[in-house]
């Protein structure tokens, strides 16, 4: 085509609104962690091997996060390292899981 024959493209605006930008920030986390003075209500109910083996990991700084108490189950105690980089989760007869398939939210 001749320079003079070529088409020139126009963008139309459309009414559509134009996009959002993703939010640069997180929202904050609205969880809250368990104060101190509930570590006794953690603890409650679990079986004798359990507490054994929470008070053993306790000497090595693991910290117990929460408790799962599923319905007609043995509770699950879920323990963080130091650096809560891992976690592991303490078994009915107090074997420790270090692979459990227990999902955490971020």
């Amino acid at each position: 085509m001749p320079r003079s024959q070529q088409r020139t493209s126009t963008v139309i605006a459309g009414p559509w609104s134009p996009p959002r930008p993703a939010p640069a920030v997180r929202t904050p986390e609205r969880r809250k962690r368990a104060p101190t003075g509930d570590a006794e209500l953690l603890r409650a109910g679990l079986t004798p091997q359990q507490q054994v083996t929470l008070e053993a990991m306790e000497i090595f700084r693991w910290r117990l996060a929460f408790v799962r108490r599923p319905l007609f189950q043995a509770p699950v105690p879920v323990l963080f390292d130091q650096d809560e980089t891992r976690h592991v989760v303490i078994r009915e007869d107090g074997a420790l899981d270090e692979e459990p398939t227990l999902k955490l939210r971020s």
